[in-house]
């Protein structure tokens, strides 16, 4: 039975398939009772590919993924409204303000987010991220004209706004821009391939996956001999400046998730972990001395994996999620 954090998400990314398009572009392919796959038609696909601008109105929880123009027009008081935004993992997000009709003084607000937040939770968290919690705020009734114009540090931002009076709203246009570092990713897919490189930055990156999944690690450079060890109190990578760890919870944000593995030292082979986890989160440390990279595989755990073990598995985790 899936918990209530993995619901939140999952709702998230039924969103996101469902705002890449109107429900004329949506296929609905079957993908289990728990599990639906909502689907780009061609439609939308040959629309987006001739190079129209896409537009439509936005609902008062959202989620895009695409680049755009979108408007939200007020109804009727809406106090508890935010917008999501994602992208591939080497792309960055940029909102900027083209319309804003809202009542600062009456207690509207409309505010940009670097970085998501769900139930408190932040990702990144604060200690991975290169400007303070406030910092990450820009809010539309404070800088106004001045900054009209937000890129986000990776490739998931969101909005928030609240506004009392029917008929008031905002349009905004979202693009996207390359990112050849990616650092701080939330994956909008439970399976991919992704290389993490950090280039003599000192920098903490994490990459996020919102489901109980199979990790594989491949290839792992930090300059350091060979070296695979799970987390325990009086072992681990205590003292070394760069390293891999491997982190799973029912949160957002990684420094509040359980360390399960570290991986201090480089290697060439293979190092696979099953855990349960509603996220898993693959978390690099690097001091700026070295070029560090880590690549990896990743595929969503089915009812056959959680019940069969491989013999080249470290401890699986998280199990039973409930």
């Amino acid at each position: 039975m899936p918990s209530a954090f993995q619901f939140q998400c999952h709702l998230v990314l039924i969103f996101l398939a469902a705002s890449k398009g109107e429900t004329r572009y949506l296929e609905v392919r079957d993908g289990g009772e728990d599990e639906p796959f909502l689907l780009l038609s061609e439609d939308l696909k040959r629309e987006l590919s001739a190079g129209q601008i896409y537009r439509r109105s936005l609902r008062c929880i959202d989620m895009l993924s695409i680049e755009g123009q979108f408007t939200f027009t007020a109804d009727q008081p809406q106090l508890h409204c935010a917008t999501f935004f994602i992208g591939e993992p080497e792309e960055l997000i940029t909102v900027e303000y083209d319309f804003v009709n809202i009542d600062c003084q009456g207690g509207d607000f409309l505010k940009v987010f670097d970085g998501w937040i769900l139930k408190g939770e932040k990702f990144p968290s604060s200690l991975d991220h290169p400007l303070t919690a406030s910092q990450r705020y820009v809010d539309f009734c404070e800088s106004g004209n001045i900054q009209r114009s937000i890129r986000s540090s990776q490739n998931v931002a969101m909005i928030f706004f609240r506004i009392h009076q029917p008929g008031n709203g905002f349009t905004v246009t979202i693009k996207k821009n390359t990112n050849l570092f990616p650092c701080n990713v939330i994956s909008q897919t439970p399976s991919g391939r992704f290389t993490m490189v950090i280039p003599h930055q000192h920098r903490n990156c994490s990459f996020s996956i919102i489901y109980p999944v199979v990790i594989k690690i491949s290839d792992l450079i930090l300059g350091h001999l060979n070296g695979l060890f799970l987390k325990k109190p009086s072992v681990g990578c205590a003292g070394v400046g760069d390293f891999v760890e491997l982190l799973g919870g029912a949160g957002l944000d990684p420094s509040k998730m359980f360390p399960l593995a570290d991986l201090c030292h480089s290697f060439h082979g293979s190092a696979q972990m099953k855990i349960g986890c509603d996220n898993t989160v693959l978390r690099m440390v690097s001091s700026g001395k070295h070029i560090n990279r880590v690549t990896f595989e990743y595929h969503q755990l089915d009812l056959q994996e959680t019940e069969t073990r491989k013999e080249n598995s470290i401890e699986e985790f998280c199990f039973p999620s409930i």
